[in-house]
């Protein structure tokens, strides 16, 4: 499989299964707000699909689906002077009157409206002369805000076009990488500063699959060298992008991978390289069908001996749309010796040695309550196969947000942490933990 033949077939293994369905429940909820306010039931009149959704940037598992509902400009005077809130409450009991089985729910600038895997947070909007938008904030007092969605996506539409189709690629491959690495990025971030990278250059204008293990490297070395910076300026619109958390350390770590495939380029473990950087969404490792095909799927070899791959993969579990941040630590206990902890032993360039005790904890973490957590842990390494003790089930939290492991023999062990909510995984994050003589 050549280079562009291995992108080509990663894009297209990303792309959107459900699109149908999203379609469908954009189409109910238009019409029940329409039947609302202007006695109709088109399902396509007076919404916009905004978001990445609207962009085109989505891929596979996408969960926080966006639209505006445009009301009638002569129901202005209802709500102009404090109607923020109540608003926000008529746009949901027309919902939940027409749909009265699904969850409705009035957040402080949307109505969220949850359906299983996904959910639409529908912003009730007044158009202005400049089509820009103003909706409800409904904190406090309340006040108005000013939107421009119709600007961020013509620029999305014309410069992609200028670009050869490469910034919605880009982008839809950024929010793979996003995924695999638990980035806690924002769909209009990423969007704008994969915008950003091609407007600084030409080099892509004219190319396509063959150059994106190329672009891809080009990429993650423009973010890792951005300044910090709390927000951006928004592709189109110029409105402020939140930040919500540093990505530069995981951009440096994705284009230092991006420089070990592109090594391996003649190689058979190529494809493997990339899986590093995007996930098991590039070719060619095959989703197990059962349980049991998991777990036989393949026999790990080292040194003479064999293990069975009892390896799972989140992603053949739930659907993955990383929204949040969530930060896991490890404490290392010995008799005689003060608690330390991993990444400060790590960092000071200190060992680790068997036989000691390990508390993984979260440490820090926005995801709202209620959330489950899923733990992993995964042994590499000739012992580990001697052993025949890969490990790497995906099991549940025992309700206090830690995992109690003891270090048993030398290797490099993988331990993961996956944040799930409303059937979907919306943070997860990883430590190593060397384990020498």
């Amino acid at each position: 499989m050549s280079v562009a033949d291995a992108f080509r077939s990663f894009l297209g293994n990303i792309k959107i299964t459900n699109g149908l369905t999203i379609s469908t429940r954009y189409g109910e909820i238009t019409a029940a707000l329409n039947k609302k306010f202007r006695d109709t039931e088109s399902k396509t009149a007076n919404s916009l699909q905004v978001g990445s959704y609207g962009r085109h940037t989505a891929i596979k598992g996408v969960s926080d689906l966006d639209m505006l509902y445009i009301m009638p400009a002569g129901t202005w005077s209802d709500y102009k002077d404090g109607g923020q809130f109540r608003l926000l409450s008529d746009c949901a009991a027309a919902i939940k009157a027409r749909y009265p089985s699904t969850t409705v729910k009035v957040d402080r600038l949307v109505v969220r409206v949850l359906y299983s895997n996904f959910h639409i947070e529908v912003q009730p909007v007044f158009e202005q002369s400049d089509s820009s938008y103003k909706y409800p904030d409904s904190y406090k007092e309340g006040s108005w805000k000013i939107t421009k969605p119709r600007d961020e996506l013509k620029a999305m539409m014309e410069f992609n076009a200028q670009k050869n189709d490469n910034l919605r690629r880009l982008a839809r491959m950024a929010r793979a990488w996003k995924n695999k690495h638990g980035v806690a990025m924002g769909g209009l971030l990423i969007d704008t500063l994969a915008y950003n990278f091609l407007k600084q250059t030409v080099a892509y204008d004219g190319k396509s699959y063959l150059y994106y293990d190329w672009m891809s490297r080009d990429f993650f070395a423009f973010l890792k060298d951005q300044p910090k910076q709390d927000y951006y300026a928004a592709l189109g619109s110029g409105q402020r992008v939140k930040v919500k958390k540093d990505f530069r350390r995981k951009a440096k770590k994705a284009y230092e991978l991006c420089l070990k495939a592109i090594e391996a380029e003649t190689q058979d473990y190529r494809n493997d390289r990339w899986r590093k950087v995007f996930g098991s969404n590039f070719p060619p490792r095959p989703v197990a069908t059962t349980a049991a095909d998991a777990v036989m799927e393949s026999v790990l070899k080292s040194e003479g001996y064999e293990a069975r791959n009892t390896e799972r993969f989140i992603e053949d579990m739930y659907q993955i749309d990383i929204r949040f941040d969530i930060e896991l630590e490890c404490e290392v206990k010995q008799d005689g010796f003060r608690p330390s902890l991993l990444r400060s032993l790590l960092a000071a360039s200190r060992v680790l040695q068997a036989k000691k005790d390990l508390k993984f904890f979260v440490a820090d973490t926005d995801v709202p309550q209620p959330f489950t957590l899923l733990w992993k842990v995964l042994n590499r390494g000739p012992t580990a196969v001697r052993r025949d003790c890969i490990r790497g089930e995906i099991v549940p939290d025992n309700g206090r947000l830690e995992k109690i492991e003891r270090t048993n023999f030398r290797g490099d062990h993988i331990v993961e942490c996956y944040a799930v909510k409303d059937g979907v995984v919306v943070a997860k994050d990883r430590i190593h933990v060397p384990i020498t003589e």
